[in-house]
């Protein structure tokens, strides 16, 4: 049944489906504030918010009764902006939809990026879910029972990682050390001289020269979800998490083992033509491996296409700080995107539905 509604939604005029709101919510618990989409019954309006135009309703009140969450990570050096159009078809849907702000790993501010925000990622996601419990406004209308999660790209890390995924460090170095140009945008992300480029090798080399048991701890500590122990076998960061979705995600990093051992429902988006993080390394591995995993698209498109929107000036910067990819594909037809989005709303109805 949820999917039938989905479908019915795409077919609906504007008119009946849901307005959707937005607004800026800081928590004294969080190092970001968060932006929060969802249903509402003030009429939208074409907002600017630097070189993005969304259709929202600012600051309007959220349609009464409880509604399912959604917590939406964005990608590395990301924000909530381009996220917006699967956001606004989630809250179309009924949702609210949490959009993090990952500290130190945002448009303003990339100091954390990489294994860092890796790392703290998930905990972001899991204080913004518990921030919002604690809310006397936003707990009124959320019914946080059962709570669904996507991530796009470095997002995908925090996706696979609450639904019980693990990864290190050192799965990364060995990766690279095995297709340093086969998957070099992703290895070499932000070493953009050849200097920063040959500095980064050279640590890969030396981490990958010694034996594990040297090593220092930080390389090759697991993060992600728990260990399965005894009487305990959930490997999820957190148990309100029921649903889990991911846009071309990194994932090269994460064992096998752990992805085996995943028991909530993922779905995932591909993009076949991504050079940023190439198919085989890391959808693809994530497809081999988990068994409550399935393929929601595979967009014949490059990593930024699954955005949306996603301005020109933007695509450019963005692009230029790639070492290679990050254009918009040719010819792209948005309406495959369009169709993506709609099976991720209607993969996460059907996971947290009544």
């Amino acid at each position: 049944m949820p999917l039938l509604c989905a479908a019915a939604l795409v077919g609906m005029p504007a008119s009946v489906i849901a307005q959707v709101g937005l607004t800026q919510w800081k928590s004294p618990t969080l190092a970001q504030p968060a932006t929060l989409v969802y249903p509402t019954d003030t009429v939208s309006r074409s907002t600017t918010f630097g070189p993005f135009t969304l259709e929202v309703a600012a600051d309007a009140p959220v349609t009464p009764g409880r509604h399912r969450l959604v917590v939406l990570s964005h990608g590395t050096a990301g924000s909530p902006l381009p996220d917006h159009a699967l956001a606004a078809q989630l809250a179309r849907a009924g949702f609210v939809v949490a959009q993090v702000l990952h500290d130190g790993d945002n448009h303003l501010d990339q100091r954390l990026a990489g294994p860092e925000t890796f790392r703290l990622r998930p905990v972001e996601a899991v204080r913004l879910m518990d921030a919002l419990a604690a809310d006397p406004a936003w707990s009124a209308r959320l019914d946080l029972s059962r709570v669904g999660v996507h991530g796009m790209s470095a997002g995908g890390v925090t996706a696979l990682s609450l639904a019980g995924a693990q990864w290190r460090t050192l799965n990364l170095v060995h990766h690279c050390l095995a297709h340093p140009q086969d998957d070099e945008a992703f290895c070499f992300q932000g070493a953009r001289t050849p200097e920063k480029r040959a500095e980064r090798q050279a640590r890969f080399n030396r981490a990958g020269f010694w034996p594990e048991f040297v090593l220092p701890a930080d390389i090759k500590t697991w993060h992600g979800g728990r260990d399965p122990a005894g009487d305990q076998p959930d490997p999820r960061l957190d148990a309100r998490i029921a649903s889990v979705t991911a846009a071309v995600p990194v994932a090269a990093i994460f064992s096998a083992e752990s992805l085996k051992r995943i028991g909530v429902p993922v779905g995932l988006v591909s993009a076949r033509l991504d050079t940023v993080l190439v198919p085989r390394f890391h959808s693809d591995h994530v497809l081999a491996h988990c068994k409550r995993c399935e393929l929601l698209a595979d967009l014949p498109a490059g990593h930024f296409d699954v955005l949306w929107p996603w301005p020109g000036e933007v695509a450019k910067a963005v692009a230029a700080q790639q070492w290679r990819g990050g254009e918009p594909t040719p010819g792209f037809d948005a309406a495959l995107r369009e169709a993506a989005h709609q099976r991720i709303v209607a993969f996460h109805l059907r996971h947290l539905g009544p």
